[in-house]
């Protein structure tokens, strides 16, 4: 194989590779409920507002 055909397979897989984990991540992001998505920010507002006082 010539080094550019290499080089491009290499590109290629690094893509794939991304790709898949990118889409791993808005899963796992998009499992969360609206309201446990509230109820999570609601305790870091919580936890804000505490370390200020």
């Amino acid at each position: 194989m010539r080094w550019w055909k290499v080089a491009g397979l290499a590109g290629l897989a690094g893509v794939a590779a991304t790709g898949a984990v990118i889409a791993r991540s808005e899963r796992r992001r998009r499992a969360y409920t609206p309201d446990e998505i509230r109820s999570r920010l609601h305790e870091r507002v919580a936890e804000v507002t505490e370390k200020k006082e």
